[in-house]
């Protein structure tokens, strides 16, 4: 009788359990750009950029929307995992730098709009991207 591999072959568990998480950070990120775009926060949102400083405002919001909506399929077949996880975490920590922080740690409960889900996402992020690294096809 033949055992589930899956369940016995600690390789199989692991590549799954990677696999897993960066389907569930893509669909994560993929709702946070289709929701802004479907909504018509873009422009809203490259306004709101513009208020904090920020030359070409909407051109800014508007990458940062594309890339969260097409970025996305390719991070989730597993293409471009390092380069994208980097870059969505340099999104969310400019996010975490320019409205999280000032709302404090929670997202809900004992606060409102803070930076915990963020960091989740970026450390989530960051190990995918580890995980993906290939340092021979980056020397």
């Amino acid at each position: 009788m033949r055992t589930n591999s899956f369940i016995h072959d600690p390789s199989t568990r692991s590549r799954s359990a990677w696999v897993v998480l960066r389907l569930t950070l893509a669909g994560l990120i993929a709702a946070h750009g289709w929701v802004r775009f479907l909504d018509g926060g873009v422009v809203p949102f490259g306004e709101w950029l513009v208020s904090q400083g920020f030359p070409f405002g909407f051109s800014i919001a508007a990458a940062i929307t594309a890339v969260e909506i097409f970025g996305t399929p390719v991070f989730a077949v597993g293409r471009l995992v390092a380069p994208l996880s980097l870059l969505y975490s340099v999104i969310y920590l400019a996010g975490i730098a320019l409205v999280h922080a000032k709302a404090g740690w929670f997202v809900v409960g004992a606060g409102r709009n803070g930076a915990e889900y963020s960091v989740l996402l970026i450390a989530s992020l960051l190990c995918v991207g580890l995980q993906h690294f290939n340092p021979r096809r980056h020397a």
